[in-house]
C-alpha cells in the first residue's frame, strides 16, 4: 500500500537561500506517514482506541536531498512501508518535483504499548495491522 500526499511549497518553509528548510521535509514526512496510517483504516486515534494506548514513535530517521524545493512548488510525497520486524517497522518516502525525484526520506518505528506505570514500552506489532498494508480489510 502506498500513499500519495501533495504540498504546495509555501514562503514560510524556504529559508534565506528560497530553498526548502530541511526540517519541514521531516514534519511533512511525519504526516505522511499518518497518512498511510489513515488510508489502512487505522488513524492514530484508533489505534489508541483499539490497542490501550499503543503508538509508533519514530527511533531513527534520515533523508537524502537530491533536487531543492523551492516557493511555489508543487510536490508530491509517496509513502509506503518497506519492512515489517516483530516490534519495528520501516518507512520509505519520496518526494517527487514534477517526475524527478528531489528527496528520499527514511524512518523506522516501533509499535509501543502502555505499561502499567504509563511508559512507552515496544510491543509486537498485531498480525491485523500489518495485513492492513499488506492487501488486508480494514480494522
Amino acid at each position: 500500500m502506498t500513499s500519495r500526499q501533495t504540498v504546495r511549497i509555501a514562503w514560510g518553509d524556504c529559508d534565506a537561500a528560497g530553498i526548502v528548510f530541511f526540517p519541514r521535509y521531516f514534519e511533512w514526512f511525519d504526516a505522511s506517514t499518518h497518512a498511510l496510517f489513515d488510508k489502512a483504516g487505522l488513524s492514530f486515534a484508533k489505534i489508541r482506541e483499539l490497542y490501550g494506548g499503543a503508538a509508533i514513535p519514530l527511533v531513527a530517521t534520515r533523508a537524502t536531498f537530491i533536487l531543492p524545493s523551492t516557493y511555489g512548488d508543487d510536490v508530491a510525497i509517496d509513502t509506503a512501508i518497506v519492512r515489517w520486524g516483530r516490534s519495528s517497522f520501516d518507512v520509505h518516502h519520496r518526494l517527487l518535483r514534477g517526475e524527478e525525484l528531489a528527496v528520499e526520506g527514511f524512518e523506522t518505528r516501533v509499535w509501543t504499548g502502555r505499561t502499567v506505570d504509563n511508559r512507552l514500552e515496544g510491543q509486537p506489532i498485531p498480525p491485523e495491522v500489518m495485513q492492513l498494508f499488506t492487501g488486508g480489510d480494514k480494522i
